[in-house]
């Protein structure tokens, strides 16, 4: 068997129909915990959706995790330490260990605010592409 799998998460417009979270009194619906679904050793992923006017309703923060927020629709406002950023598709968001951070939907939001959140920790990733090996004159499988 190869190492990998395959799991369907759905279309941004299904992903508000998804509950969960890291235990059950952190669980909310709009929250996919995709590591919890796949053999993940390095990173974590979490696929998420809040409604117009929706918020964490809690800070949080990392001793050994840092998180990257990638924003694929709707517009939002994050929370970092002391500041408020605004965002929304196209935005990418590194928070770092000890950062406190929280965000919401924006109420006038036209569309709910999705995003990834993928986590790493433990150990520096190397420089890439310094890991990676091409197969020079491999043939392309289409």
């Amino acid at each position: 068997m190869a190492d990998y799998q395959v799991l369907e998460i759905g279309g941004l417009d299904g992903w508000r129909s998804h509950y969960g979270g890291f235990r059950p009194e952190s669980s909310r619906d709009g929250r996919r915990v995709v590591d919890h679904e796949l053999t993940m050793q390095y990173i974590g992923l979490t696929a998420n959706a809040l409604e117009p006017g929706e918020e964490a309703g809690y800070w949080h923060r990392h001793a050994q995790v840092e998180e990257l927020y990638v924003f694929l629709g709707g517009n939002g406002q994050m929370g970092l330490g002391d500041d408020l950023v605004a965002v929304g598709p196209g935005t990418v968001v590194r928070v770092g260990q000890g950062v406190w951070r929280t965000w919401r939907c924006v109420p006038d939001s036209a569309d709910q605010l999705r995003w990834l959140c993928i986590r790493a920790g433990g150990h520096e990733l190397p420089h890439l592409p310094d890991d990676s090996e091409r197969a020079v004159g491999r043939d392309m499988p289409w």
